[in-house]
């Protein structure tokens, strides 16, 4: 059983740097786990979870896409499919997972946190598994006198798709449905039962291949990825760890506290501090304090507790006192006599000026007066409107120039390579002139935000999709998107939530009053929970109810600049649909583009480079694709240039999403390459993108 003794990381390698918990010791088990394919599913029938994993299993029969039962579905499959990826390549015939006699499936090692599929894993198996089962030993991390406090051992996933359970001992601890969002386990009281050094911890994983109403995003239930999709990501794929924790301690975001900091007028930093596993018949109390560049602010006095939760407000204003006491080198970065950076004693952020605020919350016992717990943050000061056709940023209009960000390595898929790709992503679109991202069909790593809040970087979120509505979709996709608002609703870099992308999931909405109604179900909880960002209901067509209005076009330049000069071409069909959804006769009202919305085009380009017929070695036609070919990097350029002049200049659009940051496996059409390499000059690039930006700034200036 794999017991690879894990090491103690500093505060910069910890898998939640956003939310750092004072005295805390945390050990991280990714590494070497045991892992076995349970094909026929009958690891819990033979109570893996008690006995341990067998070092093999026989599979008596291996399901198949094409089994006779699965007929339906695959059609079903190959339809969306068909509608989907209509415009792209031309898709693989019978691209189906052929059938295997029987097998025996072997335990073997694997490296979490990467998913069995990919090469960084060490297994790098391609096949349908379903069923995942992991193990390995732990060891409590408390040490005597964290067990004499009355510490608690927390297990922490980061994400694991799409179904788990948890064992320790044989004891089941907990379970979890979601792929894409995390979730944590108080393991103390197993630990607590037995008196061993070493502890048994089991994982059995359920990730459906052929489920299309579990939300998957771009993991493709074919053999082989084509068009927009890619090799799917089971099981295990973000860091886990162990942590200890105080008994009674404060939330984090996943689990109810929010900070504000979008009121930049008043300068007021808005708290809701919710608090766990408080002990009954106990009073305690929160405090916190907002400081800047080493200068303490301002600081709150106790509030009380009340049903788990603390509210209070703090001014991030600073003094002339504190203002007089910064480092020149802040001053430097940030004027305060210019009104980008400061207003009126606040610091404001902006991809331009990141500049942000550290926040600490205590809470107290109030009957002893101890303190229990501390955490630290940041947060930055900015606001976000939408209203008389542009998108605001800090009150003045803002050029969003986002990419397209899939999250997708070669060797590690959906899991980032090492612990900086993600800030190395941020680095290389910044260079290429892009002030953030749509992140596209995934719930992020939280060290992504963590760097975008740093480095200056706008982030839309955005959920993995389904493609089939049903009820069992509408109670998963509600509680993970619900999951996954939590996790970034902290985050200054965030300032837009993508709730569907070109009606995937809802092929209906033309005459199904069900589908409109859970589209804008959506919209609402989303406001309900952060009524600070803009929403965006459904990316590309189809809008139902939204606060902005979004199309997709992979035209070539000369008819993007067309449209894009229009209010009528913009707001016509887009992909054989209608822009907002029509009326139902008596039933639905249907919805229509607001004229003070803001109008943005978040997807064209998607461009290629030509690279002859056949592959890099020489062997049968490339898949490698693109929506259309450039001839070289210089005619890229030249396109590029054209397009996103053609959306500043025709007057009507507010930004624009570019296809894509980098190349993902079939799908080549990326400004870098899957390893992160330049295809043409960024500084090139990003010269055209502020020419771009300054077409948009006079029109809106004058």
């Amino acid at each position: 059983m794999s017991h690879v003794q894990p090491q103690l990381h500093d505060s910069e390698e910890y898998p939640r740097p956003d939310f750092q918990r004072t005295g805390s010791r945390w050990l991280s088990l990714n590494g070497q786990w045991d892992f076995l394919f349970d094909d026929d599913d009958v690891g819990l029938s033979k109570r893996w979870q008690h006995s341990g994993l067998p070092t093999e299993i026989t599979v008596e029969k291996k399901k198949t896409l094409l089994a006779e039962s699965e007929s339906q579905d695959q059609s079903e499959s190959d339809a969306i499919t068909q509608r989907i990826a209509a415009g792209t390549q031309d898709l693989l015939k019978n691209n189906v997972f052929a059938s295997s006699a029987a097998a025996v499936n072997h335990k073997r090692p694997i490296t979490v946190p990467f998913v069995f599929q990919c090469p960084a894993s060490g297994i790098n198996e391609r096949g349908i598994h379903e069923v995942l089962w992991y193990e390995r030993l732990i060891s409590d991390l408390r040490n005597a006198s964290e067990r004499d406090e009355g510490r608690r051992v927390l297990l922490r996933f980061g994400a694991v798709d799409y179904e788990a359970s948890v064992w320790l001992n044989g004891s089941l601890v907990g379970s979890h449905r979601g792929g894409h969002v995390p979730f944590q386990l108080d393991i103390t009281d197993v630990l607590d039962a037995q008196d061993e050094t070493q502890h048994r911890l089991t994982v059995r994983v359920y990730d459906s291949a052929h489920d299309l109403t579990q939300p998957r995003g771009k993991q493709y239930w074919g053999a082989q990825p084509e068009s927009i999709f890619y090799t799917p990501s089971g099981g295990i794929w973000q860091s886990v760890w162990l942590e200890t924790v105080p008994a009674a301690r404060i939330a984090d975001s996943s689990h109810g506290t929010v900070i504000r900091s979008n009121d930049i007028h008043t300068g007021d930093v808005y708290f809701d501090i919710a608090a766990q596993d408080l002990q009954a018949g106990h009073r305690y109390v929160v405090e916190a304090d907002i400081s800047f560049a080493g200068q303490l602010v301002s600081k709150s006095p106790k509030v009380d507790v009340k049903e788990a939760s603390g509210k209070l407000s703090l001014s991030a204003r600073l003094s002339k006192e504190n203002i007089s006491a910064l480092a020149e080198s802040v001053l430097q970065s940030a004027p305060v006599d210019d009104a980008s950076c400061w207003r009126d004693g606040v610091a404001l952020w902006s991809p331009e000026h990141p500049q942000l605020y550290d926040l600490s919350v205590r809470l107290f016992d109030s009957f002893s007066g101890r303190q229990v717990d501390e955490i630290k943050t940041v947060t930055g000061m900015r606001s976000i409107k939408w209203s008389d056709g542009l998108w605001r940023l800090n009150d003045a209009p803002y050029f969003q120039m986002l990419n397209l960000d899939q999250g997708y390595w070669p060797n590690s898929f959906l899991t980032p390579e090492s612990s900086n790709s993600l800030e190395v992503d941020i680095d290389i679109a910044k260079k290429m002139g892009f002030n953030g991202c749509r992140k596209h069909q995934k719930v992020e790593d939280p060290r992504f935000y963590y760097w975008a809040d740093r480095k200056g970087y706008l982030v839309w979120g955005e959920m993995a999709s389904a493609y089939q509505f049903s009820r069992e979709y509408v109670d998963r996709f509600n509680q993970e998107w619900t999951e996954s608002v939590k996790l970034a609703i902290n985050h200054p870099s965030v300032v837009t939530w993508t709730l569907v992308n070109e009606s995937w999931a809802y092929t209906s909405l033309k005459d199904d009053v069900e589908q409109r109604n859970h589209i804008r179900a959506l919209y609402y909880l989303t406001k309900t929970l952060d009524p600070t960002r803009s929403i965006n209901d459904n990316c590309g067509w189809e809008h139902v109810c939204t606060d902005l209005t979004t199309f997709h076009d992979y035209s070539d330049a000369p008819e993007l600049e067309k449209t894009c000069a229009s209010l009528d071409a913009i707001l016509g069909p887009k992909a054989g649909r209608n822009m907002f959804v029509d009326e139902i006769a008596n039933i639905d009202a249907g919805a229509r583009h607001n004229p003070t919305a803001p109008i943005i085009c978040t997807e064209l380009g998607g461009i290629n480079i030509a690279l002859g017929n056949k592959d890099a070695d020489g062997g049968e036609e490339s898949r490698d694709w693109g929506y259309t070919t450039a001839t070289d990097p210089e005619d890229l350029l030249k396109r590029i240039e054209r397009m996103v002049k053609g959306v500043a200049g025709g007057g009507l659009c507010c930004g624009f999403v570019w296809t894509q940051l980098t190349d993902i496996e079939q799908e080549t059409n990326g400004l870098y390459t899957q390893s992160r390499l330049e295809k043409l000059d960024a500084a090139k690039v990003k010269a055209v993108f502020e020419e771009a930006a300054q077409i948009f700034y006079k029109r809106v200036n004058t």
